[in-house]
């Protein structure tokens, strides 16, 4: 019924380049805007969602709203926003993942330049030879490809030099604790930061928020952050004022 009462919305966190403190661009996330019960976090349905597979089309609705959005945004004169999504376990083992994706940006005429799928460790690697085959398909078509919460999951670095992806995030559970010096995951967070470099990728860190945090990444390149002292994400209109105000 929500989907059908079209009670969802979209939601902007922006993420910038680290050294030049530039808005690059944002990830999509969800929020449910219950007329019962208000505006619900994503932790209070996606799994309901994920068990009854209206994940997909929800997924398909995602996908088409921030193509649209960001296109429209280029149009603005913000032409170097990419557009960060969430490809859920459900929908990318749909059949039909590359049409919905190329519909997306044919209905929406974005630059698929301009938008970045995001997918976690345990997704990618549960049917390699198959991921590898979508992975190649996307990058022929010129969209750019992210492993979330990497150093959670549990892909091979011999299977990950073998994606054809552009970068890694860094999992918020490893960020949080740099400012309580946890030697563990600095460590980690610092490794995951220079193998992303060796391998050639851009590598990202999420759950960014206070200014230790912001020092650690810089002192060790970190390309890109987004969390709360960045900005918490934002409706439309609100990022819009961002855009409006901090773009370059």
């Amino acid at each position: 019924k929500a989907i059908e009462n079209e009670e969802f919305m979209i939601v902007y966190q922006p993420q910038i380049l680290l050294n030049e403190n530039e808005l690059i661009g944002f990830e999509a996330l969800v929020r449910w805007n219950s007329p019962e019960k208000g505006v619900l976090a994503p932790y209070k349905f996606i799994p309901i969602a994920e068990e009854t597979n209206l994940i997909v089309p929800l997924g398909e609705w995602i996908i088409n709203k921030v193509c649209r959005e960001n296109k429209r945004w280029h149009d603005m004169g913000y032409s170097h926003l990419t557009a960060a999504v969430n490809i859920s376990a459900k929908q990318f083992a749909q059949d039909n993942i590359v049409q919905v994706i190329k519909e997306a940006l044919s209905k929406s005429g974005l630059s698929p330049n301009y938008l970045e799928l995001e997918l976690t460790e345990s997704v990618i690697m549960d049917d390699f030879e198959r991921t590898i085959n979508l992975f190649n398909i996307f990058k022929d078509m010129g969209i750019r490809i992210s492993i979330d919460d990497f150093g959670t999951g549990y892909s091979s670095l011999s299977y990950l030099k073998q994606f054809p992806i552009d970068s890694l995030k860094i999992d918020q559970s490893f960020i949080s604790n740099l400012t309580k010096d946890s030697l563990n995951d600095i460590t980690i967070a610092n490794l995951v930061i220079d193998l992303g470099h060796k391998l050639g990728l851009q590598v990202i860190a999420e759950g960014v928020e206070t200014q230790q945090q912001i020092n650690f990444l810089s002192e060790y390149s970190c390309d890109k952050i987004q969390g709360y002292i960045v900005s918490k994400p934002l409706i439309k209109k609100d990022f819009e004022k961002l855009l409006s105000n901090n773009y370059k």
